[in-house]
Parts: structure tokens; C-alpha cells; sequence
């Protein structure tokens, strides 16, 4: 694993050393070798995805998401919104140079050789990249994107031409790890272990993901329904204790290099969004009820007593013998999950008409949960009470326990389930996904602006990209500009 990391490093930071559009000269590297071992490139891939999903993609969504709070420094500034487009020159150059342009590289090598399971990875791999970045990012360079010689200068597709692009990718990567057909040696893949139907599982959750991001329900419901059946073949990146090679990403920054740059209060002591949510303490905002006990969640999620700050909320980074945190030194990250999963099916039997299904879904997944299951560490959950007892349909009548202030039925199920995955979320872009998706919905999360009177609704493109590529968008969208899914 250590080699693995700091070969797939290597490779990235020369990748680094172009000054063109960060997606048209993706072929144009002489100091990136390109006829590695099939086998090491592909692990060199899914390493950089760390740097892709949990990388600071995930830090600056989690602030704009009310999971904490930019504190100091640069990230006092995120906070408020303001950001340049220099800041995530290193965020494209993860998505495009670490996956999608060694992706290419390795499918022209394997696909002709009909390594078929391998190739499946590959494009899984490929599809939640750009998935997760046309979320982000709105409209981006991809069917044109890694191919130099034939596209220079790689053309903007739109949001809706991109995610269709992804399913379609999502469908071929099935079809490869149906056949069977080209599994890898041990040791090659660190997320599923090469297991083809844990790979497809997981496959099928992303395009459950995508088609909830641009609102076709049924379609989710349908791809809900092949992914991930079980907790044991959800895919969480690994991670270890060795400084600058395989510690968790967001505790090397919180804990390491950015010491104190990110906490759960403001310095006036006002909590989070997420805070409000799950601190037992802040009794007239928490969410638990006499079926609910979020005790546990919140001492993996949080720090009572920071670190950094004497008396201050932070996220929790640490491990320690009674209390280990979700982000502690050789956390593993989740990627894509069980729990995303029968969410998800919630959600789409009740937009489907379906109460009851919608109500039993939730109540697998609560059932979970109440194992010490789910983002509770099973040390955490051994030191801290917990409890998810399952919901009733009287719990979401009209003076119920789940519907106090009295709305329809179906729309405090709804909201339950929007909370809870909100909630279960933590720190991983598809937080903030779902926030804008239901931003405008009744039911949604309700977030305050961290400034002004407006919430973000992108990240922005990238400077070498704008400065190298005469197909960027002009004029530049800002933060506030919407994307067409979110309309």
C-alpha cells in the first residue's frame, strides 16, 4: 500500500508540470510514463481518487454544507464564499490528470487484450470522477477530454450531456464485470478487492446517484435496486498512519497541515448546521427523540473539547482509546455505501406514492444503524450511547413524534429522510448535492448563509483551465450561478 501511494503521488505531481488547459494536453507529458504494469496503473487510479472525493473537494463542500464551519487563514474566506479560481487549479488536476487521463490510458491498454473485469473497474472508477465533478462543476470538458491528438482543445459538454455520458459508462462497466472476464491479482484493487459483483453492486449505486442528481426518480429507484445489497461490499477508501503517504486526507488537514482551520462553532460559539442536528446538548435543535439517540454519531463526528482551541466544537480527527473519529489518522472514507444505498430507496418509494415501502426502507436502514452499524466506529459506539429504533406510521401523523408541527404525512416522512441523509453524509460532496437538489422543496434541508443573504450553488472552474483552454465558458459562472439540474 505505502508503495502504491507514493507511486500514484509521484505520477500526480508530474502530471503538474503542464501549463496548458488541464484537460486538452492530457497525452502531452513526457515525464508520466506511460506502460506501467496494467495492474500498478490502475491502483495508482484508485489512489487518486482519494484526492478526488475526500481530497478538498469534500473540505470546501462540507463548509458550504453546514457540516462545519472555515475557521482561520484561507478558509475563513471559503466561509464567506469568496474563492478564486486558482484554488482549484489542484482539484481538476486530481479529476482529469490522476483518474480520467491515466483511465484512458490504461483502457487502450487492457481493452484490446480483452481484460474485461479490469476494464469494468476502470470505467466505474471514470464515471464517479466525472459524476462528481459535473456535480460540482456544471458543465465540463468530457467526451473530449484526455484525447490530444484528435480534440487540442477538449469542448465544454453540458451538465446533462455529461451525466447521460456517465450512465452510459456506468452501463458499460456492468456489462465488463458481468463476463467474468479479467479479474485482477490480489493485491491490485485496495477498495473491493477485485470481487466483480461487489464492482457491479457499487456501479449500480452510482447510477442510482446520478439519476437522483438530475431528478429522474424511477430511473434511481430501479438502479437503487441492484446496488449495494449489504455493509461488508461497500466501497470506503483505506487509509494508514504514515505521514504524507496514507493518512486520511481531511485529517492531514485538519490535524496536520491546517491545524485550526476548521471548526464545528464560530468564534462567537454558534454551532453548525450538523451540530444543531445531532448535539444532545442543544435540546431545543437535536433531532433525537425516545426512538433516536444520536449520542454516539455525534462523539465520531465531533470533539466536545477541540484540540486546537480550548472549549471550542471541532470535527473529531482524533483516535483515541474510548473515542475514535470519522476522520481520525487511518480512517477509511466512504465512497459508496449500504447506507447511501436504502436511503436512497427510501426516498424514491415515497416520491413514488409509496409510504409504506418508503417507511420500511428507512426502517432497514435505522435497523443498520442500531447494530453500530453505519459511520459509528465500533469503538465509539462501545463508549457512547446509541439507539435507532424502528419508526411507525403513527410517528409521522399529525402530532406524532416525527411530525410535531403538523404537515402531511408523506411530507414528514419525506423530510425524516432528507435529514437522514443529510445526516449520514458527513464530509462526502453528495451532502451538498442533496441540499441544492431540495433547497427550494419544503422538506429540505434549510440552511442560513454563512454571508449575505444567498448560498452557493457551484464550485468555479479552474484558472489553468480558463487561461489554457479558448473553449472554457465565457462569461466565468460564479458561485452563485445555477447549474441546469438544479433550475
Amino acid at each position: 500500500m505505502k508503495k502504491y501511494i507514493s507511486t500514484a503521488a509521484l505520477a500526480i505531481t508530474l502530471s503538474l508540470t503542464a501549463c496548458d488547459s488541464l484537460v486538452s494536453n492530457l497525452n502531452d507529458d513526457l515525464n508520466n510514463p506511460t506502460d506501467a504494469p496494467a495492474e500498478l496503473m490502475f491502483t495508482g487510479i484508485e489512489l487518486a481518487a482519494a484526492s478526488v472525493h475526500e481530497g478538498y473537494n469534500s473540505l470546501l463542500s462540507s463548509i458550504w454544507s453546514g457540516y462545519y464551519f472555515g475557521y482561520d487563514r484561507q478558509w475563513a474566506d471559503f466561509h464567506v464564499y469568496n474563492v478564486a479560481g486558482s484554488y482549484f487549479d489542484g482539484m481538476w488536476s486530481s479529476s482529469y490528470y490522476g483518474i480520467h487521463r491515466n483511465a484512458r490510458l490504461l483502457l487502450a491498454k487492457i481493452e484490446p487484450q480483452g481484460v474485461k473485469v479490469l476494464a469494468g473497474m476502470t470505467k466505474v472508477l471514470m464515471a464517479h470522477n466525472m459524476g462528481t465533478m459535473t456535480s460540482l462543476y456544471g458543465d465540463i470538458p468530457f467526451s473530449q477530454a484526455a484525447q490530444l491528438e484528435e480534440f487540442p482543445n477538449a469542448k465544454y459538454d453540458t451538465q446533462t450531456e455529461v451525466y447521460a455520458g456517465v450512465q452510459k459508462l456506468l452501463d458499460e462497466a456492468i456489462k465488463d464485470l458481468e463476463t467474468g472476464v479479467g479479474v485482477p491479482r490480489a493485491g491490485t484493487d485496495v477498495l473491493l478487492g477485485g470481487d466483480p459483483k461487489k464492482w457491479i453492486e457499487v456501479a449500480y449505486t452510482l447510477k442510482a446517484r446520478f439519476y437522483t442528481d438530475t431528478k429522474e426518480y424511477p430511473l434511481a429507484a430501479a438502479a437503487a435496486a441492484k446496488g449495494v445489497s449489504k455493509a461488508t461490499n461497500s466501497m470506503y477508501m483505506p487509509h494508514g498512519a504514515i505521514q504524507g503517504q496514507n493518512q486520511n486526507f481531511i485529517y492531514n488537514f485538519l490535524a496536520v497541515s491546517r491545524i485550526g482551520d476548521g471548526a464545528a462553532v464560530t468564534k462567537a460559539n454558534a454551532p453548525c448546521h450538523l451540530l444543531k442536528l445531532i448535539d444532545p446538548t442543544l435540546t431545543t435543535t437535536y433531532r433525537g427523540n425516545a426512538k433516536t439517540d444520536e449520542t454516539a454519531r455525534f462523539n465520531f463526528y465531533y470533539l466536545r473539547q477541540g484540540v486546537n482551541v480550548p472549549n471550542r466544537v471541532e470535527p473529531n480527527t482524533q483516535k483515541r482509546a474510548t473515542q475514535v473519529g470519522f476522520m481520525s489518522v487511518d480512517a477509511a472514507f466512504p465512497l459508496v455505501t449500504f447506507q447511501e444505498n436504502k436511503l436512497t430507496q427510501a426516498e424514491m418509494a415515497l416520491r413514488a406514492g409509496s409510504f409504506a415501502d418508503a417507511l420500511a426502507y428507512l426502517n432497514e436502514y435505522r435497523a443498520f444503524m442500531n447494530t453500530g452499524g453505519g459511520y459509528i466506529n465500533s469503538v465509539t459506539a462501545a463508549n457512547f450511547s446509541y439507539k435507532y429504533l424502528p419508526y411507525a406510521e403513527a410517528d409521522f401523523v399529525k402530532g406524532g413524534m416525527e411530525n410535531t408541527d403538523g404537515i402531511a404525512q408523506n411530507d414528514a416522512l419525506m423530510r425524516e429522510i432528507l435529514e437522514e441523509r443529510y445526516v449520514a453524509f458527513y464530509c462526502q460532496t453528495i451532502g451538498w448535492n442533496d441540499e441544492r437538489r431540495n433547497r427550494t422543496s419544503p422538506t429540505g434541508i434549510k440552511l442560513t448563509p454563512n454571508a449575505g443573504d444567498k448560498l452557493p450553488m457551484r464550485f468555479i472552474y479552474s484558472q489553468n483551465e480558463i487561461n489554457g483552454n479558448p473553449l472554457s465558458p465565457k462569461p466565468v459562472p460564479g458561485v452563485f450561478d445555477a447549474m441546469a439540474i438544479y433550475k
